[in-house]
């Protein structure tokens, strides 16, 4: 070993770099923590929801509009203000999550009657960044927007709307017209109104009374005369509008009640008339029913006679006309009968002439011996004598039945004048 050279000790060094190392990562912890705790102070990042918007003004001034949904990078320090993309205006009287909550607006119709009426408006703000940071720069925020010029400017359209009716109107059937009024007003501006004056009979009191009317101002081009609207330099829109209810003071709902008595005793007589005027036409209409249907019953029954009688003489002169033909025909078959006898006797004659009636006579003949045969065949007596005495020349006394037919059949054949013999 070098007498100049130190031995190194390990331990020693390696204690040494064990805390070097460890001075390092503590400086280094520290730093990344303080780097942290500063991005969290000044936050570089932002979020936009959904149906909002947000304006971003920066520490030098400069202002942005965020439209869109998500995370954006923002100046450090810099401000955020946020609005809906539409505002809901509501004057129920009840809580119900919108912008701003007010009370019934008290309302005046153009016959100096009173109401609340109960609306709700949705505003849709603009789409442009330029008229967005212009309101901005006008209102601050949405509350103050909505407090000081939404809001207003919602009651004073509906007040001026109402100027343009009477209560009686709305209440018979004006609804939809003022609503078309107020809607009309919050997109383009307030009408500017004329008021005259008239007079009348109150269908109330049926008084004489003096009345003022309120018209809409029109230009020479007969449009309608606005104070401009505050909305159209910011570019808000209307979304809608609605008038959800106008309940009526307590003079009004007495009118109304008297009014609807009136009209329903009204219709009840008109009602009546009417049914007394059915029930005579009725009556009037059932009554010519039953006069045609006598006439067409007597008309059927006159036609009914006349077909009877036309049937009638038609099958008489049918009947006729088949007698005579039957006549003609009796006629003809006698002169037939007449003819075919005649013709038969002349033959008969003719026959008889020629051979002098023998067939006739034969059969006559034939009979006659035919009934005295049969009388013979059922004779029961003695045909031959028991007793017979020979008389005086010796000769016998013979049959006297026999005898008895044979004279009868020589009778017959006299009468009949019959030649029995054969001629030669």
């Amino acid at each position: 070993m070098n007498r100049f050279t130190k031995p190194i000790n390990m331990t020693n060094f390696k204690e040494k770099a064990n805390r070097s190392f460890n001075g390092k990562l503590i400086l280094y912890g520290a730093g990344f923590i303080t780097l942290l705790l500063m991005m969290l102070m000044i936050n570089p990042f932002g979020y936009n929801d959904l149906g909002y918007r947000e304006v971003v003004e920066t520490p030098t001034g400069q202002k942005d509009v965020i439209f869109t949904n998500g995370v954006y990078f923002k100046f450090p320090g810099s401000k955020v203000t946020t609005y809906p993309n539409v505002i809901t205006i509501s004057h129920r009287g009840t809580k119900n999550g919108s912008t701003v909550e007010g009370g019934l607006i008290p309302i005046r119709f153009n016959d100096a009657t009173e109401a609340s009426a109960q609306t709700v408006v949705r505003f849709r703000l603009p789409d442009l960044e330029k008229e967005m940071l212009t309101l901005h720069s006008e209102y601050v925020n949405k509350e103050y927007l909505a407090m000081k010029g939404l809001a207003p400017y919602t009651i004073e359209c509906l007040k001026n709307s109402a100027q343009l009716m009477d209560s009686e109107q709305h209440y018979s059937g004006g609804r939809a017209q003022l609503s078309q009024f107020f809607q009309d007003q919050l997109e383009d501006g307030l009408y500017l109104l004329d008021v005259t004056e008239r007079i009348a009979r109150d269908t109330f009191t049926n008084e004489i009374k003096r009345f003022y009317e309120s018209n809409i101002r029109v230009d020479e081009d007969g449009l309608k005369v606005r104070k401009e609207s505050d909305l159209k330099q910011f570019g808000i829109n209307i979304a809608s509008a609605t008038i959800e209810n106008v309940d009526y003071e307590s003079q009004v709902d007495e009118k109304l009640k008297k009014k609807i008595e009136a009209s329903t005793r009204e219709a009840v007589s008109k009602q009546n008339l009417v049914t007394a005027q059915q029930e005579a036409m009725t009556a009037e209409a059932e009554g010519r029913r039953k006069l045609v249907e006598i006439e067409y019953e007597e008309m059927q029954k006159q036609t009914q006679a006349v077909v009877k009688a036309e049937t009638q003489v038609k099958l008489a002169t049918k009947d006729k006309e088949k007698q005579l033909i039957a006549l003609d025909g009796a006629r003809l078959e006698a002169q037939k009968i007449k003819a075919l006898a005649d013709a038969e006797a002349y033959s008969k004659q003719r026959v008889m002439a020629a051979d002098g009636a023998l067939e006739k006579k034969l059969a006559t003949y034939k009979e006659v011996q035919g009934m005295w045969a049969n009388a013979f065949m059922n004779y029961k007596g003695d045909l031959v004598p028991k007793f017979q005495t020979a008389p005086a020349n010796g000769k016998g006394g013979g049959n006297a039945g026999l005898d008895f037919m044979q004279i009868m059949g020589a009778k017959a054949a006299m009468d009949l004048n019959l030649d029995m013999t054969v001629k030669k």
